[in-house]
């Protein structure tokens, strides 16, 4: 017996070996491959890590293991992982999945379901810092308990700033007096601000004489760039893109209230330096260390990048801001960044076994304490609140704040398409091919609810107005 079957049968037990010689490795040479997001720290960091892993199964299961690294960018991931289990392969043992595909993954059983192995292994039955956990990187379907994935590392979005310029002489003297307010300078100023005190703040520091722009923020058609942010803007003033009860998409992603967020998200291009619709992941960051932004708006698993040693200790990572609703109260809804281990069904025992063990050891104190000190981001709560946590990094206290401010998308296996559709619409806005905001989203939310009514999910096909609808 081999592969998922043999996994249920047999890695279950594995916890409960209390004696090396007992455990079906013993003595054996395993070699595991991960397939992650190339150059993305927290993808490299699991086989960076490797090496204590070896040891911790050699002295306690007398077996050895080595591991290799494939990736690929963020936008190229999924074909590359779907073209290889879609033969049955196990060439990758262990996927780093961006949290969107787990129903793509799922649907066809390519990935294993985790329901079974979680409640007899006490080890993987583990307390997460906040709900978002579980309901990005593991559920599929929404709203169920259908379990798929580990959390790998987790992500936020934060808003990273040059301290330096901010206490710089004299700013502070010139913010009061041009605004009449003060100037923002510590955490807890930030987490009071809404939109408007953040264009405030950009605008103040947008000086393109010097080539010094107020923010850095993703605009690019690449993957989710623009996605992520401006479905942000939306559920944050109470909007939303659908409802994933029932798949429909008309007549809550094509609202007027989500064409002001879409006008809104565009004003923020006149603080952005030259190119910026052109701007992902990786161009924030070049435009951040470059000194061209006073701000990004960023992924705070980016930070050990963001923050190179000729910066550390002249940034802030900051919480995005707040929106107020009708009555002042300030609300932040924003789009869960990070991905999750997902384990290839197709494994034959053996790898499967490894898979088990690795997850095991992951979530060891000693080895998230070991992932959080090299920079990356965990999600379990004994770390999240472990005495020193938000000073380790300038980012650790955004990073807690927002994972109970943060909600995740679609998991639906046509997410691809959906994705495609929306990056065009509104990357087409964002650039001034496309005019009106709100036709823009009345042609997005009648295709998506195609795709969706097609796909099984929706139970309402597109209506009578989505007839021959064209950008």
């Amino acid at each position: 017996m081999t592969g998922a079957a043999a996994f249920g049968a047999t890695a279950l037990c594995a916890p409960n070996i209390a004696r090396a010689q007992t455990h079906p490795l013993a003595g054996k040479s395993i070699h595991m491959s991960i397939l992650g997001v190339a150059g993305w720290l927290p993808s490299s960091l699991g086989v960076d890590m490797s090496p204590d892993f070896a040891k911790y199964v050699k002295d306690r299961y007398k077996y050895d293991v080595t591991f290799s690294f494939a990736g690929a960018p963020f936008g190229q991931l999924f074909q590359k992982a779907a073209t290889s289990l879609a033969t049955r392969s196990q060439e990758y043992n262990i996927i780093i999945s961006d949290s969107q595909w787990l129903g793509a993954l799922a649907t066809p059983k390519w990935i294993v379901k985790l329901n079974d192995i979680i409640a007899k292994d006490p080890a993987l039955n583990i307390e997460w810092y906040a709900p978002v956990v579980k309901a990005a990187y593991q559920v599929y379907p929404d709203g169920t308990d259908s379990l798929y994935g580990f959390p790998q590392v987790g992500d936020i979005e934060g808003i990273f700033i040059r301290k330096d310029w901010l206490e710089a002489p004299g700013e502070a003297d010139a913010y009061k007096a041009k605004y009449g307010t003060p100037m923002p300078m510590v955490w807890e100023d930030f987490e009071k601000m809404d939109l408007d005190d953040w264009k405030k703040l950009v605008a103040f520091f947008n000086r393109p004489e010097k080539g010094h722009y107020g923010i850095a923020m993703q605009y690019s058609r690449e993957y989710d760039a623009v996605s992520c942010p401006l479905i942000s803007f939306i559920r944050s003033r109470g909007g939303d893109i659908w409802d994933p009860k029932t798949g429909q998409v008309e007549g809550i992603m094509d609202t007027p209230a989500n064409a002001e967020a879409m006008v809104e998200y565009k004003s923020m291009l006149q603080w952005n330096p030259p190119g910026a619709l052109n701007y992902f992941i990786a161009e924030v960051v070049d435009a951040f260390t470059q000194g061209k932004a006073f701000a990004a708006w960023q992924w705070v698993a980016t930070g050990a990048t963001m923050v190179p040693d000729a910066l550390k200790g002249k940034v802030m990572v900051v919480p995005p801001p707040g929106f107020k609703d009708a009555s002042g109260k300030l609300n932040r809804n924003y789009i869960i960044g990070g991905q999750p281990w997902v384990i290839n069904a197709f494994n034959d025992d053996e790898h499967m076994h490894v898979a088990l063990d690795f997850m095991r050891w992951w979530y060891l104190p000693e080895t998230s304490a070991d992932y959080l000190k090299r920079g990356g981001l965990p999600c379990d709560k004994a770390t999240l609140t472990s005495s020193g946590f938000d000073d380790i990094y300038p980012w650790n206290r955004t990073y807690k704040y927002m994972l109970q401010r943060s909600t995740d998308f679609w998991h639906d296996p046509r997410y691809a398409e959906m994705l495609a559709t929306q990056q065009e619409g509104w990357t087409g806005y964002m650039t001034g091919e496309l005019k009106d905001p709100a036709h823009v989203l009345k042609y997005i939310a009648c295709k998506q609810q195609g795709i969706l009514y097609d796909g099984g999910t929706a139970n309402n096909a597109p209506s009578g107005s989505c007839s021959g609808i064209r950008l």
